[in-house]
């Protein structure tokens, strides 16, 4: 990252990717990086946009790559950026035709990486603009809540709905999360819309 007028209030912000190396596919906690970086998480429903967005982030075509069964990937991948700190990407949940056995394991070892990360500064939870939270969306909430990890919500797909719709939606949303909408960032790979500013909050963080 790279700060400018350091003097002022609302220094300009620009993501600087100057190196992005794939670390580490964490099947299990003994595998989670204990290297003292700091960690970004990024985190969501199957089919939810999250490898469109970490790419869009990045500024990178194929970083995280959009598998075509969701579900499928049950790692946590670990990206170093810049030697700096790491891009965590979480497995996305909810999807219903993944084994019962494979959805408990998924959360045993998301909550024992939110338990175990002590460098984590950021959790990202991605939420569908078209959709209402479920009960994956909220629990993941409710873990990031009880343990004080701070938390970014992102409304992902923006671009599928009119200006109306969003508003609506953005207000529906935020009180199922019981959260202030003009905290949510709405996000479109396609439109580009967010980046900045989802950028701006990871920045905030390091």
């Amino acid at each position: 990252f790279r700060r400018h007028n350091l003097n002022q209030t609302n220094p300009a912000i620009t993501l600087d990717i100057r190196s992005i190396e794939f670390h580490r596919a964490s099947y299990e906690p003994g595998d989670f990086p204990r290297d003292g970086r700091p960690q970004i998480a990024v985190v969501g429903r199957s089919n939810v946009g999250k490898s469109s967005l970490i790419n869009a982030v990045l500024n990178r075509k194929n970083i995280a790559r959009v598998s075509q069964t969701p579900g499928k990937t049950q790692a946590i991948q670990f990206y170093l950026i810049n030697s700096q700190f790491y891009l965590v990407d979480l497995p996305g949940y909810g999807y219903a035709k993944v084994p019962k056995i494979i959805q408990r394991t998924w959360g045993e070892l998301i909550r024992s990486y939110l338990e175990s990360a002590e460098t984590l500064r950021l959790m990202i939870v991605l939420l569908d603009a078209r959709r209402v939270p479920g009960e994956h969306d909220l629990r993941m909430h409710g873990w990031t809540t009880d343990l004080d990890i701070p938390e970014q919500l992102v409304l992902t797909k923006t671009d599928k709905l009119s200006t109306t719709q969003l508003n609506r939606t953005r207000a529906e949303i935020a009180t199922e999360m019981k959260v202030d909408a003009k905290s949510l960032i709405s996000f479109s790979a396609v439109t580009k819309r967010g980046i900045e500013e989802l950028r701006r909050a990871m920045y905030s963080k390091l």
